[in-house]
């Protein structure tokens, strides 16, 4: 479904500079470390009724609230084998640090279930285009598939194809050993039953 222009907008806030249809202002300032800052201020509900996803990487474990209640907790979970950053590039098996959107399931993953994340974000994006992972146009056909598609491209530089999954038929005993995944969140196939029974399209996950 397209971004409408009130919701691309709210996705945009907080950039130091907000894209056009037509032009986007070069950057002009050093990197910063855009993310990080979102996700310093993203690890609080948004109400009083919000149900969240909270991923920490430190504890290795995934958490879900219903405002400032913790109703569930699961832990250890695997993250990718590259460890977790705000800055991810496509195939370096990192798990990227960040506040998203839940935007689709699939429900026949090899997995068991896949619950995928709007990674890349435009905070994502915007950090890309400052350290040079994006080019300007590189950035800017990302804001116009988003426009166009309503989730972000999954094919650029970034890499894509993030999310919560299950592990299917795979080993038990790997999964409880090691992080494993090319920078997904795995946990194992009776937890990725109960998340998706509570969790929906637009639920925000924030991975620390």
């Amino acid at each position: 479904m397209p971004v409408n222009r009130r919701r691309f907008l709210a996705l945009a806030m907080g950039f130091p500079a907000v894209a056009s249809a037509n032009v986007i202002a070069p950057v002009t300032q050093a990197p910063s470390d855009l993310v990080g800052t979102l996700i310093s201020r993203a690890a609080a509900p948004r109400h009083s009724s919000e149900l969240w996803v909270l991923i920490d990487d430190q504890t290795s474990s995934l958490s879900i609230f219903r405002g400032s209640d913790r109703i569930e907790h699961f832990s250890p979970i695997s993250r990718g084998t590259g460890g977790a950053r705000t800055h991810r590039v496509r195939g370096d098996s990192t798990t990227p640090l960040g506040e998203f959107r839940i935007y689709r399931f699939n429900n026949q993953s090899k997995w068991r279930i896949f619950i995928g994340i709007d990674y890349p974000t435009p905070a994502h994006a915007r950090m890309a285009l400052e350290t040079g992972v994006y080019t300007q146009a590189d950035y800017e056909a990302y804001f116009d598939e988003y426009r166009r598609h309503g989730y972000p491209p999954q094919n650029t530089a970034l890499g894509g194809a993030i999310g919560i999954h299950g592990i299917g038929t795979s080993d038990p005993q790997i999964h409880g050993r090691y992080h494993w995944t090319q920078g997904c969140i795995a946990v194992n196939n009776q937890q990725i039953d109960r998340i998706a029974s509570l969790v929906d399209v637009g639920t925000r996950v924030v991975i620390r």
